[in-house]
């Protein structure tokens, strides 16, 4: 190529390439552009080669434009389609400078970030690469988040780092990278273009640092590399888990070469390339926790990549794994590494004794293990202990079964010793934790500190929260609201399980201390005030429900949101005390196990056989037994069967029309708030799109008309804040939750169509025909939604038709309808084997399960509660004071009441 058509000095190499790889980035090319243009550093010493890579919108005449403007700087280059790598390397064909950066241009970088690296390199000559540090942003460079999982690396600012003695450093982004060109031009080094949707970055960074002459890495903490996340989830990394080459070219091109090249090196793969590779599948393992994953890792995507992890096991250091701590790595993914994938039997050398139920006086224990179950006895003082209360819990990733936990509730309060496969397994407090390979001075200061007293933690707490705990230790306090069952639905909304159980209790159980917690000023607050309950209503997160929060023996809860079962105002004080019981608001049907498994549930109500079997029963995701997992029924099931029974079939003139939300419209919750919202651009959904036709169907309302029926909808309380946006067709009535009583509009009914909602058991349970409408059961039934698949399937055990289109759906209701307003006979037969009792007990059963909570018999009171209860000690009691007065009779001195 002639020296006078290249940009930069004639005769003179320039010190920096950058090589920009752009395809349909458009609308973000100026930010880019503007960014280059304003650097510190003179962009006479830089040369910047952009390759279209077939752009289907603007770009090409942006870079064309940049180009005629600028062209002593830039030089644009075509090419067909090819993706990213492809592209890079036509860049790197043609590139001249002394090192070479290969920022992706919808990212931006500071004003200064040239000038960082320069110096850098100058004061380092023989450093083999230079990593930038990574910041990110989403509309704005004014909105930058230093939250980038490695930013660790960069917090000592601009260093260099020998990888070979500080193996927890590495560094795999190429656009936030620069390379010594003369090293690339030696081993003709070029992107591996097989490796997409991602990693190739990473497998070109590491494969340029095992031919390095060395592996010294300048990390220049203060080049700040500007990394745009796509508000609209666009990019290639973030919609990477729903293309299968991500998990089967990544690992066996990417992952497994890099591996095997390494091998080849004095000593095996260097650590620091086997702890890249373990970070790199940390994410696998992180993205397949998600309650919903929209994975391509299923059916044969899933099997072959479990058997790509397992040949990528088999190049990792057994010690690297256990010793990795870089990223989370939880101890169920080592054990599968380690043993999961392997054809053959294992154990865990011992048990964990992980939770304690101190009033029944059990222990959980629980161990792990590979291939058949084993051979199990457990000896209780010296006696062998034959009926467990227990389960075996699967450990499921990728769609397959890698690793099997057996969970046993057994008595404590005597010797206990557990035997597997003829030999004792020692006992243990947690799973093993990664093992110390490096000493620093923060892990000696967790071995040789004492943990932080009481005293410590409340002299952190503000002046308002220590008067609230003194308070909560106050006899008028404690007598107020000791044994006190605490009962809420969501903070801002009742007439749920909670609200039905709480009625039940002040109408049936007046002995039981009974309150129920819910945001003032609600219409529910109001409503529950008209009925006579105000004695009984606590405001959510005022001083009086911080005191019934603090004092309190059950919080009962149709919802396991994190502000429910852990409200920030209490936890920040101390660690509840309560025992959290989960009433549920509908009949699991999906896989909810990622969710509720983090949740410490004492008690768990269930409703059907079927439910209650894929809780508690062997062989599933739970990690709940029979112990806590309790078949009662929904106490909001007693009232809808009284309200059922007060319509008969002529009374029932309602079209129901209710869907479920979409975890895709709702944005995600604030933190420590309830209230959804939905986004923006709810309107211009499918969701709203496919339901409105359905709606404005005119055969569904002549089909209404000539059966005297009307069309109501009712959509899912997530949704309702839009159903003022929605423009509903004349004959289609709005029906909010607020206000109205969900259970008589669901009794109504000649018939619900909804898609996923669990409110289809509602109607089942009262004999109700059921219509599904599952438009977009792709993307809701494979983990785009909340949960992934799980016993129930719709065209098995659903209570009614399923249909795909609108036009389906009023066919489906118009064929239900003609044969009357009770189910068709096959989804009659499938109600009566879910609801096996329909008896209006199911209060009185939930009720019991929460009292077997409890001591059999409630201790008296101790001498610490005898002593506060003297005049003298309730007006001087304080935090210190309450702490003076156990500290004597611990050891044994007089107290006197004034001291």
């Amino acid at each position: 190529m002639p020296q006078e058509d290249l940009p930069g000095s004639p005769g003179k190499r320039p010190r920096l390439s950058i090589i920009a790889a752009v395809y349909n980035v458009a609308p973000y090319l100026d930010e880019f552009i503007a960014s280059i243009e304003g650097q510190s550093f003179g962009l006479d010493r830089v040369e910047v080669i952009a390759v279209d890579d077939g752009s289907t919108d603007d770009s090409l005449r942006v870079l064309k434009d940049w180009e005629q403007r600028r062209p002593e700087l830039v030089r644009v280059l075509t090419k067909e389609n090819g993706g990213q790598g492809s592209a890079r390397n036509l860049g790197l064909d043609h590139a001249r400078g002394e090192w070479i950066t290969m920022p992706d241009p919808d990212d931006v970088l500071a004003h200064d970030y040239l000038a960082v690296v320069d110096t850098l390199i100058d004061a380092n000559e023989h450093v083999a690469m230079v990593g930038t540090n990574r910041i990110f942003f989403s509309s704005s460079v004014d909105q930058l988040s230093d939250s980038h999982p490695l930013r660790r690396m960069f917090a000592p600012g601009d260093h260099v780092v020998d990888l070979a003695r500080f193996p927890a450093y590495f560094h795999g982004s190429a656009p936030a990278a620069f390379f010594r060109t003369e090293l690339i031009e030696r081993h003709n080094l070029r992107f591996d273009t097989r490796i997409r949707p991602n990693f190739e970055d990473g497998h070109f960074c590491s494969r340029y640092l095992l031919v390095a002459d060395n592996w010294l890495v300048g990390f220049a903490g203060n080049a700040k590399y500007l990394y745009r996340k796509r508000v609209e989830g666009t990019s290639t990394l973030q919609r990477g888990l729903s293309d299968p080459r991500r998990f089967t070219d990544v690992p066996r091109y990417g992952y497994l070469d890099l591996l095997d090249r390494g091998a080849t090196c004095e000593g095996g793969a260097p650590e620091w390339l086997q702890n890249f590779i373990l970070y790199e599948l940390s994410h696998y393992f992180i993205s397949d926790l998600k309650i919903s994953s929209n994975t391509a890792a299923r059916g044969a995507v899933g099997q072959e990549f479990v058997r790509l992890l397992g040949e990528i096991a088999k190049r990792l250091d057994p010690e690297v794994i256990n010793s990795y701590r870089i990223s989370r790595f939880d101890r169920v993914w080592r054990d599968i590494l380690l043993h999961g994938l392997k054809a053959e039997s294992w154990v865990t050398p011992y048990a964990v004794a992980d939770k304690r139920d101190l009033h029944r006086q059990l222990v959980r224990v629980a161990y792990r293990f590979v291939g058949g179950r084993p051979s199990e006895r457990v000896f209780f003082r010296g006696e062998q202990v034959e009926d467990l209360t227990g389960k075996v819990r699967t450990h499921e990733y990728f769609g397959q079964v890698l690793l099997r936990e057996r969970i046993a509730w057994l008595p404590y309060n005597g010797t206990l010793r557990l035997v597997v496969n003829g030999r004792p397994l020692r006992l243990e407090p947690t799973w093993e934790p990664p093992h110390v390979t490096t000493l620093r001075p923060r892990q000696l200061d967790r071995w040789f500190s004492a943990q932080p007293s009481e005293t410590d933690r409340s002299r952190r707490l503000s002046a308002r929260d220590r008067a609230t705990l003194a308070m909560s230790r106050l006899v008028r306090s404690r007598a107020k609201y000791r044994d006190a069952w605490v009962l809420m639905d969501r903070i801002h909304d009742a007439d749920d399980n909670a609200e039905r159980l709480f009625r039940h209790l002040r109408d049936n159980r007046r002995e039981i201390n009974a309150w129920f917690a819910l945001e003032r000023g609600t219409p529910d607050w109001t409503r529950l005030v008209k009925d006579g309950y105000a004695d009984r209503l606590v405001a959510h997160g005022n001083l009086r429900w911080k005191l019934l929060m603090l004092n309190c023996a059950n919080l009962i809860s149709s919802h396991a949101d994190r502000p429910v079962h852990r409200p920030r105002a209490i936890v920040r004080m101390r660690e509840p005390q309560w025992r959290f019981v989960f009433l549920q608001h509908g009949v699991i049907k999906d896989d909810l196990s990622r969710w509720l498994n983090p949740k410490a549930f004492d008690l768990f109500v269930t409703s059907t056989p079927q439910e209650q079997e894929s809780i508690a029963g062997d062989d599933t995701p739970y990690d709940y037994t029979s112990r806590e997992a309790q078949m009662t029924g929904l106490p909001r099931f007693d009232r809808l069967r009284e309200v059922g029974a007060r319509f008969d079939e002529t009374q029932r003139d309602l079209i129901l029309v209710c869907p479920t939300w979409r975890d895709w419209l709702n944005p995600a919750l604030a933190v420590g708030s309830q209230r959804r919202e939905v986004r923006d651009d709810f309107v211009d959904s499918d969701y709203v799109r496919n339901w409105l036709a359905f709606l404005r169907d005119d055969t569904l309302r002549e089909l209404a008309q000539h059966a005297g029926l009307r069309v109501a909808f009712m959509p899912h309380p997530n949704i309702q804040p839009a159903l003022p946006r929605l423009d509903l067709p004349p004959h289609v009535e709005a029906v909010p939750f607020a206000g109205n009583d969900v259970q008589a509009v669901i009794a109504q009914c000649a018939v619900m169509i909804t898609d996923y909602s669990s409110m289809a058991f509602n109607a089942a349970y009262l004999d109700r025909p059921v219509v599904y409408f599952q438009f977009d059961a792709e993307r809701a039934l494979e983990g785009g939604h909340v949960g992934r698949p799980g016993y129930f399937s719709y065209l098995r055990d659903g209570f009614g038709p399923v249909a795909r289109t609108a036009t389906e759906a009023v066919s489906a209701v118009e064929h239900t309808l003609a044969a009357g307003k009770r189910p068709l006979p096959l989804y009659q037969q499938r109600i009566d084997s879910t609801f096996v009792a329909r008896d209006g007990r199911c209060c009185e059963r939930t009720t019991a399960a929460i009292e077997a909570l409890a001591p059999r018999h409630s201790p008296g009171p101790s001498r610490l509660h005898r002593l506060v209860r003297t005049r003298a000690a309730r007006r001087i009691l304080t935090p210190a004071r309450l702490r003076r007065i156990r500290s004597a009779l611990r050891s044994g001195r007089r107290v006197v009441a004034g001291a």
